[in-house]
């Protein structure tokens, strides 16, 4: 098959809740294992899940920080194991698979660094595929062009337009927030992201003023928090969802009955993507987190070391039928 040995994973995730420390080091156990009623671990449920899927096109959807790398203090070195890359390489032979991410297209291909997948950054404002949707056929925001190997490609960036002040709207943020020790602005192409993980938690909310003040001057902007971070994108009708959405209809899918797509993710801008498998009606959404919140997924993972074992028993079934 090619999978890597995976580490062992407890499949009885009330144990698990009861070992969670909270803040303080005391265990938590109610809260985590309620969450887990309404949000059962996708490892759990794997038969479940699968007996669904028997007999449809499963289309894998994957975010990528906290996914399949975990959050690291530098976003530069947010890293994915040798092992996880194995496996979803093996994915992506068995399954249509896509990386849905906030960075950017390119900086996300630097880390996963596999071909046979398909890449959507820029919370999905920046697709690039070998053959575009028909359904956005006459878009102005759907081009073909040419790739750095001689490829042909069709682009798809909503957020086209917004580059100039993007650049622009960078340059600002670099400045006001120079001073701030720890601060660290991240060009993602179509959205910026400001980082505070290594902000004194003393000035976190100075930064957060600085930025909002800033951003006061920029119509067309919004901004959201995610782990750590401040995110600043183009206010448009285009999200991860819309990304799933329109990369079903490239694969052939959008109104098919028998795909079914999952998506996998872990950060706030995730849950565009759950909904819109809410919307559809089909598929499994499943989010990363080792600790209750609010969330439209149907089921959980509690980190990338769960996302790899789900992911290999996936191919292994797939293998199977």
């Amino acid at each position: 098959m090619g999978y890597p040995q995976t580490p062992s994973v407890p499949m009885n995730m009330e144990s698990i809740s009861k070992a969670r420390p909270d803040n303080n080091g005391d265990a938590i156990v109610g809260s985590y294992s309620a969450w887990l009623e309404k949000h059962p671990s996708a490892l759990d449920s794997f038969e479940q899940i699968t007996s669904m899927a028997h007999g449809k096109k499963m289309v894998v959807f994957l975010d990528y920080d906290g996914t399949l790398s975990p959050i690291v203090d530098d976003p530069d070195r947010a890293f994915m194991t040798d092992a996880m890359r194995s496996v979803v390489r093996e994915v992506g032979k068995r399954f249509p698979t896509a990386i849905v991410s906030g960075r950017s297209r390119d900086k996300v291909f630097e880390f996963v660094k596999l071909n046979n997948l398909y890449y959507a950054g820029s919370h999905g404002m920046d697709i690039s595929t070998p053959s575009g949707s028909l359904k956005y056929g006459n878009h102005k925001h759907q081009t073909r062009a040419i790739d750095e190997k001689g490829n042909d490609v069709v682009n798809f960036r909503p957020a086209q337009e917004f580059l100039p002040k993007i650049q622009e709207l960078k340059k600002v943020l670099q400045e006001i927030t120079i001073n701030v020790k720890g601060a660290m602005v991240e060009d993602n192409k179509f959205c910026i992201s400001v980082h505070f993980r290594h902000v004194n938690e003393e000035v976190v909310g100075i930064l957060k003023e600085m930025v909002e003040s800033t951003m006061e001057s920029y119509e067309g902007f919004r901004i959201s928090e995610g782990k750590k971070v401040m995110e600043i994108r183009p206010t448009i009708d285009w999200d991860k969802g819309r990304a799933l959405q329109y990369l079903l209809d490239i694969l052939g899918f959008d109104n098919s009955s028998d795909a079914l797509p999952i998506y996998i993710g872990d950060d706030i801008t995730d849950e565009d993507a759950f909904k819109m498998i809410k919307r559809i009606g089909k598929g499994f959404s499943v989010v990363v987190s080792s600790a209750p919140k609010e969330t439209k997924a149907s089921y959980s993972l509690r980190d990338p070391t769960e996302v790899m074992a789900f992911l290999v028993r996936l191919g292994k079934w797939k293998g199977s039928i």
